[in-house]
């Protein structure tokens, strides 16, 4: 703690509205939570969760970010004014990253906090302990996969000790052993401090063992409270249909394919991968990607999944061996992927990063849909159309004004998806394509994702997700042993 003890929050008729957009991302939210009490926060993707979360953590900015209405309190003072009091863990874990060496970073709030020197080191390694980052206080951050950078920032808050311990969705791109080791980390730090917490997730099962109650928002603030086992329980079919994910009522999930894979057309021999040059993550990589299939690369954080993936998708060199398109795919171009321009590649490898904003362009989120078909010269009309099904398909049509980095998680995440798909690549390679989904984008985007494959394109999933690769009917190729999601098409270890 900061020695002030757990907090308590109050909000009373609460919203928050960007100042680039007319509708209001939370709107009349009014609860309050106890000092020491735990709180799920649910609700469907673009409910404001996340915008709650950054309030109550003061980071939203001030009049000229946007505009806010009633009153947000932490310990009975404005929540932007409570400095210290709470610790928040974004969805976006490279947004966290501040300093270049791990140490540093996990010590930077407690700098700021003015926290003794010599309690600041102690805290530092007891919070990488916790969150089982075992890595040196001098490792590069740049050097980190995604899921550990998640754990990082985790670590990070928990050195500062809040009151107010506030985490969205702090296990979306962790293997199931690292969701494990986060939950129980939390769950010490809690237990050993008393703090006040409040998570959104939509790995309900995963917290619902270390909360105590359920807040649902939805349209008009708060549409469900109580305890868990009544809100999910009494509501559960009701919440299920506006998108929460509810243990026991999963969402739909389309057909197998009705055809067998088609031609090869990414091959990969004896490869190996690394994004620093000399310095591989993965060795000895032989796999083919067909047409018309679905191919899952998993496997624990750090064994060199979303490097594969790029190298997959020519946006890395190999480091060793070979990396092919077939001439199905080259189509008259160098048979290296890496060899070939961007204008190339939209066409033929589409890619979805980790981090949706890594790939975020434009002003608004139609103009982002339109920079793939205005690269390759597509007539207006048809790219008018092409954008406006994207739109609607995905849930973004009452987006479209919007500028892309005032969205969720997880409408950025459809709205990167959708950037690819509007120039209609052969080959589609995604990162974490369910990441911040609620249960009925998540169905509509793995309907759309299948429905691509059975069309004849070859789709390339890296995913911690096991419902994505049985909804896929996905085969499997396996980086770094040991097992974390079904394998319903394929064995470990490679994909042919």
């Amino acid at each position: 703690m900061t020695g002030d003890g757990p907090a308590a929050v109050s909000a009373r008729g609460w919203g928050w509205r960007h100042a680039s957009r007319r509708a209001w991302a939370v709107r009349d939210v009014s609860l309050e939570i106890a000092p020491g009490e735990r709180v799920l926060l649910l609700g469907a993707s673009g409910a404001g969760k996340s915008t709650l979360l950054h309030g109550l953590a003061g980071v939203l900015g001030g009049d000229e970010e946007g505009e806010a209405s009633g009153e947000l309190r932490i310990d009975g003072a404005p929540a932007g004014a409570s400095r210290g009091r709470a610790g928040l863990v974004l969805q976006d874990p490279d947004a966290q990253v501040i300093l270049s060496r791990v140490g540093d970073d996990v010590a930077f709030g407690c700098e700021n906090l003015g926290v003794p020197r010599g309690e600041i080191w102690p805290r530092v390694r007891a919070a990488l302990d916790a969150v089982g980052l075992h890595v040196p206080l001098d490792r590069p951050t740049s050097a980190l996969s995604g899921g550990q950078k998640q754990r990082l920032a985790l670590a990070g808050a928990l050195a500062m000790r809040p009151g107010l311990l506030l985490l969205d969705e702090p296990t979306a791109n962790l293997d199931p052993a690292g969701v494990e080791d986060v939950r129980a980390a939390v769950g010490r730090v809690l237990d050993a401090t008393g703090a006040t917490f409040v998570v959104v997730e939509h790995r309900v099962e995963v917290w619902l063992p270390l909360v105590d109650r359920v807040v649902v928002l939805g349209d008009g603030g708060v549409v469900a409270d109580g305890p868990p086992d009544r809100v999910l329980g009494e509501r559960g079919a009701e919440l299920a249909r506006g998108g929460v994910w509810v243990p026991g009522i999963p969402p739909a999930v389309p057909p197998p394919p009705a055809r067998a894979p088609g031609d090869v057309l990414i091959e990969a021999r004896a490869a190996a991968v690394a994004r620093v040059r000399a310095v591989p993550v993965a060795t000895g990589i032989d796999l083919d990607v067909h047409a018309g299939s679905a191919l899952a690369i998993v496997g624990p954080n750090g064994a060199g999944k979303s490097t594969l993936g790029l190298t997959l998708a020519g946006l890395l060199a190999p480091a060793r061996g070979e990396v092919h398109a077939r001439p199905e795919l080259a189509d008259g171009l160098d048979a290296a992927p890496i060899r070939w321009r961007s204008r190339d590649l939209l066409t033929r490898i589409g890619t979805v990063f980790q981090d949706p904003e890594h790939q975020l362009l434009a002003r608004t989120v139609r103009e982002e849909l339109e920079v793939g078909p205005r690269a390759l010269g597509l007539e207006p009309g048809l790219t008018a159309s092409r954008v406006d099904e994207l739109l609607e398909r995905l849930r973004l049509a009452p987006l479209a004004r919007a500028n892309p980095y005032t969205l969720s998680g997880g409408e950025k995440r459809r709205l990167t998806v959708a950037s690819v798909l509007a120039t209609a690549p052969r080959v589609i390679v995604l990162d974490e394509p369910t990441f911040g989904q609620d249960a009925r984008t998540w169905s509509e985007l793995v309907a759309l994702l299948a429905q691509l494959r059975d069309d004849g394109s070859a789709i390339v999933t890296i995913t911690h997700d096991a419902q994505v690769v049985r909804a896929l009917d996905a085969r499997t190729f396996r980086l770094g042993g040991g097992a974390d999601v079904g394998e319903p098409g394929g064995a470990a270890g490679g994909a042919r």
